[in-house]
């Protein structure tokens, strides 16, 4: 058996995870994310597929954000017709984030046509509902800890990883003529201690490993979360304005619910409407309660009762257009939460078209914004940021919380890592930017002497021959 990889994606960024793994001709992809952030990413979702998606066998899974799945409808649409393998609830998830993706495409080539700030005369969305929805009959569900067998000589099982709802490390192993290897893809690896999600799963072994190192320059301490929640809430109340969170309908939106129904109760805050304002997480949180054993969180924790999490008497959900847009003309006292998380695209960018400008504001990023991004751009203090084709003045209050960040800091990866009891052949550090898988992989080498290799774009690499 011969085994060679290529890196489509995930590679150099940390979006646009694809990972061609060739086994005897055997075409598995694992992952289909789509490129975010800076615009020589996103070109390539528009380039051809490095391989002609027909030619692909299956495709694997580790999770649902778009960065992950986001490209597999046109994948399908270019002739990929094999199975996608994923957990129960990544295949619910799947199916929201890709309908919702494919919406916001639509919606912005509609308004870029309209408004004339493409220099295409008919711009066209990357993919459409009806793309979103062919990919749908492929999906193939698989329980934690089956053996899923892609044929005799392939093997695959999948393992908590933490990070969001049904998130896994996937695990592949090969029965060659000589000898039994795996391979062992982290997928993006979640906090210890979350409130919501357990712990990922640790290994003791594989012999190739790719492990992600989105935050693989840094730690993230979590600290006291609550305090410094409450501090930032306050001091926007103090200032007159309304504290908008951009978060992710997956994960994010959760987590802040969680802790702003703690935050009350527990009076560290005022008594202030929280608005949801994402029908995708409303859509994301009822999941919550079909999948139960997939989270900490009680039953009654997840009702319509006292003690609900996602619904308490503080929340008030957004669904329609209408009332997303009212949200605008509240000055002061209340929280907004919507996504997305990185600022790229849906019901945030009007809220941040109006709030930028509001001295009295505040923005607070609570997860990971990639480069390129509007959400880094306004990090790193740019005076404007464009949205709807107009430069935006940022007035506002700009706060950050990595503490909350569903991805794993550095401590927490090396954690993950020290769980190895024999060193892997060969490490690959994939889905960082390039300056943080570098010194991530440099830690990995001083810590463990083990053989670490950063991926470029499009490189192939040999695993395993003749086994």
């Amino acid at each position: 058996m011969n085994v060679r990889v290529k890196f489509l994606g995930g590679a150099g960024s940390v979006s646009g995870s694809r990972y061609l793994l060739d086994i005897n001709d055997h075409k598995i992809l694992v992952d289909c994310g789509l490129f975010q952030g800076l615009k020589e990413l996103r070109l390539r979702n528009w380039d051809n597929f490095p391989v002609p998606p027909e030619k692909i066998d299956a495709v694997i899974l580790t999770h649902a954000h778009i960065d992950h799945v986001g490209y597999l409808p046109k994948l399908v649409k270019e002739g990929f017709s094999g199975p996608v393998y994923c957990t129960q609830p990544t295949e619910d998830l799947v199916r929201i984030l890709l309908l919702d993706s494919a919406k916001l495409q639509e919606e912005e080539a509609a308004f870029a046509r309209k408004k004339g700030y493409s220099k295409h005369a008919d711009p066209q969305p990357l993919y459409d509902t009806k793309d979103a929805e062919s990919v749908f009959p492929l999906i193939n569900p698989v329980a934690y800890g089956d053996t899923l067998k892609i044929n005799g000589e392939i093997k695959v099982k999948f393992h908590n990883a933490g990070h969001i709802l049904g998130a896994s490390s996937v695990e592949i192993i090969l029965n060659g003529s000589n000898q039994k290897k795996t391979m062992l893809f982290s997928g993006d690896i979640g906090r210890l201690d979350d409130p919501i999600l357990y712990n990922p799963t640790l290994f003791e072994e594989a012999d190739i490993l790719f492990i992600e190192s989105t935050y693989g320059d840094r730690d993230n301490p979590q600290g006291n979360q609550k305090k410094e929640l409450s501090d930032v809430v306050n001091q926007a109340i103090d200032r007159r304005g309304c504290l908008l969170i951009p978060a992710f309908a997956v994960g994010r939106t959760q987590m802040m619910l969680y802790y702003m129904k703690e935050l009350i109760e527990d009076g560290l805050i005022p008594d202030i409407p929280v608005f949801i304002d994402s029908p995708m997480a409303f859509s994301v949180t009822e999941l919550y309660k079909k999948y139960i054993s997939f989270h900490k969180l009680k039953e009654h924790m997840l009702g319509t009762n006292e003690n609900a999490v996602f619904d308490f008497k503080n929340i008030q959900y957004r669904r329609s257009q209408e009332q997303s847009i009212e949200i605008n003309e509240i000055r002061n006292d209340a929280v907004v939460i919507s996504s997305s998380g990185m600022c790229t695209g849906g019901r945030i960018l009007h809220h941040l078209f109006h709030r930028l400008q509001r001295p009295n504001d505040t923005v607070l990023f609570v997860g990971y914004q990639a480069e390129g991004t509007r959400g880094r751009k306004i990090l790193e203090g740019e005076p404007t940021v464009k949205i709807f084709g107009l430069e935006v003045p940022v007035k506002c209050n700009i706060e950050r919380l990595e503490g909350y960040s569903a991805h794993a800091d550095r401590e927490e990866l090396l954690s993950w890592l020290s769980a190895f009891r024999s060193s892997p052949k060969q490490v690959f550090v994939v889905h960082g930017e390039p300056k943080c898988a570098d010194i991530f992989a440099k830690t990995i080498r001083d810590k463990f002497n083990w053989n670490v290799t950063v991926p470029g774009y499009l490189e192939s690499h040999e695993l395993f021959r003749g086994i």
